[in-house]
């Protein structure tokens, strides 16, 4: 039985999963400089010792509401094709063994919504756990204004 690594974070109401090797590392909530004119879901850049990484709110992609940062927030540094992006977290709870027998595909009504990024479900214990590609998750011309910001 196959076995696959999850970081698992949670974003409003809802739990979700990154592949652990998308996922560089997992940093604290700094400063983020504001970019002018940016798409409303990259929150600016960071300084990640010595490197600018952009960074992106999910929740305002997924849920158009601003993430609130408390003493839990985190921003995981992820890799997306050649890229560092740095994705904003309410918290981080748990890296997860999750086997692939637990792990259902994406249901068809979510094909309906644009760029999701859900490449499935996984059912652990009594939870449900939305697994997302990053790189699904933003469109071509989402990854393309990325680009422009470092």
């Amino acid at each position: 039985m196959a076995e696959q690594q999850f970081v698992i974070f949670k974003l409003a109401d809802g739990e979700y999963g990154l592949k652990i090797t998308d996922v560089q590392e997992i940093v604290l909530f700094q400063e983020i400089t504001k970019i002018p004119e940016a798409p409303v879901f990259i929150k600016g850049i960071l300084n990640l010792r010595g490197q600018v990484i952009p960074v992106i709110d999910l929740k305002r992609r997924f849920y158009q509401r601003d993430a609130e940062v408390t003493d839990s927030t985190r921003i995981i540094v992820c890799r997306v094709g050649e890229k560092k992006i740095g994705v904003i977290a309410d918290q981080v709870s748990e890296v997860l063994r999750i086997s692939e027998d637990y792990i259902e595909p994406t249901p068809e009504f979510f094909n309906n919504f644009n760029h999701s990024g859900i490449v499935g479900i996984a059912k652990y214990e009594e939870r449900l756990l939305i697994l997302l590609d990053l790189e699904k998750t933003l469109s071509s011309d989402e990854l393309l204004e990325i680009k422009k910001v470092v």
